[in-house]
């Protein structure tokens, strides 16, 4: 407001008066204070007398609505300073550290590689900025608390795929012997994963091969688990391992522990033994691959039998690649406390890969032509988002193929939440292993 015209005390004796009951509200703090300025300097206000300040600080709290004890302490401030300045309080501040492209890159790389731990996703930032990706240079050196911590924000919410918490397969298993590797590659633990059955009709199955001291893992898929089906199939897979197999380890289902089976272990020289009764743990490492990345990635759904060789080509050429070269693993160290319990802490991450170089001598567990330099080619070939991309692609490509009509896929390979929902009651999961 313009109040220029108003120069004496009587005058604003008067306005009071004839103002009463009404009030009056100042666009900002700053306008406020500067109008209080132009009022003290024009009624020289510490020139007045006791009644004519008395007046004067009516007008100027009925004005500004400011309270009593705040209009003194700006007065006092105009007294001392010669200005009524406006004060800001001061909080202390983190500096941002990590920017919205920084966010985004984090959620790319967890839709790559459909979400893993935060130590896991560490190691594959790392990774990239090692392949001379320069984007990744600040994500580079996270922490991995602050990874979850930016999972949580907005930007990250609007770009990551939403996906269902993996379920771990439950499988009643007797165990037998447990096989002791010795820090030695090559004793494997296998299982057999089933998709799904659908008006009483099979679904096909995945075969689960996990070395136990690296990790390192193959998978294949067949139409069934007989003994004609899998023969073959294993004789393959095992001959995949880069090293020397010396051990074969399964629960007591008989597509593993038969005749066939047994005589193809045999020929290879491998060492088979089977799960012990009450001893659930002895195979917890393909259990939770089971559900960690086959179930994570082919989904529970039901999954016709004559695409059974799509799948195993897609596992042969990507797949497999994809997760022994690119894809970190948590290895665990175990220590022993005064009352003789084992605690396991999980603080390396590393690949398969990765973890069979870091043993001494690695090149004394190859097989007859495989080399180091092979694999180092093979694992430097792409980067790990590089590798992701192409795998999820063609994943997708798969899943266009063997999922029922009206299934919908979003380009990751993931399954939107309505076709689960949808047709959970035509899949049967009952005879899930």
């Amino acid at each position: 407001m313009d109040d220029s015209g108003i120069t004496t005390i009587n005058q604003i004796k008067k306005l009071l008066a004839a103002s009463e009951g009404f009030k009056l509200k100042s666009a900002s703090r700053k306008d406020k204070y500067r109008w209080l300025e132009t009022v003290l300097k024009r009624f020289v206000f510490f020139a007045l007398n006791r009644e004519e300040k008395g007046l004067l600080r009516g007008y100027m709290r009925h004005m500004t609505g400011v309270s009593e004890s705040q209009l003194t302490r700006l007065i006092k401030k105009q007294q001392l300073r010669g200005e009524i300045d406006v004060v800001r309080g001061r909080r202390n501040k983190f500096p941002v550290t990590y920017t919205k492209e920084d966010i985004e890159l984090l959620a790319e790389t967890d839709n790559l590689h459909e979400r893993l731990a935060g130590p896991a996703t560490k190691n594959i930032l790392e990774r990239e900025l090692k392949f001379g990706d320069i984007r990744y240079k600040r994500l580079s050196g996270i922490s991995v608390s602050h990874i979850y911590n930016l999972r949580e924000t907005p930007a990250y919410r609007f770009k990551a795929l939403t996906v269902s918490r993996t379920k771990s397969v439950q499988v009643p298993i007797g165990k037998r012997g447990k096989p002791n590797p010795n820090g030695k590659p090559g004793h494997l633990r296998v299982d057999t994963v089933h998709q799904g059955d659908l008006d009483g009709v099979k679904g096909v199955y995945h075969i689960n091969m996990v070395d136990e001291v690296t990790q390192w893992q193959i998978v294949a898929c067949v139409e069934a688990i007989s003994e004609d089906w899998l023969e073959d199939v294993l004789e393959a897979a095992i001959l995949m391992f880069p090293f020397l197999i010396r051990g074969f380890h399964s629960d007591n289902g008989g597509e593993f522990i038969n005749k066939q089976v047994a005589g193809m272990l045999g020929g290879l020289l491998i060492k088979q033994s089977k799960s012990r009764s009450g001893r659930t743990n002895d195979n917890a490492l393909v259990e939770g691959k089971n559900g960690s990345t086959i179930r994570k990635h082919m989904g529970y759904w039901h999954i016709a039998r004559r695409h059974a060789e799509g799948i195993h080509r897609f596992y042969m050429d990507y797949f497999n690649i994809y997760l022994n070269y690119h894809r970190p693993c948590g290895f665990a160290t175990i220590t022993v406390d005064e009352k003789g319990r084992r605690h396991r802490t999980y603080e390396t991450y590393q690949t398969p890969y990765q973890a069979f170089r870091a043993l001494r001598k690695p090149e004394q567990y190859l097989r007859e032509g495989v080399t180091l330099e092979g694999l180092e080619k093979i694992s430097t070939a792409h980067s790990a988002n590089g590798f992701a991309k192409l795998m999820q692609d063609e994943k997708y490509k798969l899943f266009r193929k063997v999922l029922p009509k009206g299934a919908k896929t979003f380009r990751n390979g993931g399954l939107v939440k309505e076709f689960a929902t949808e047709h959970r009651r035509e899949i049967s999961c009952s005879s899930l292993d």
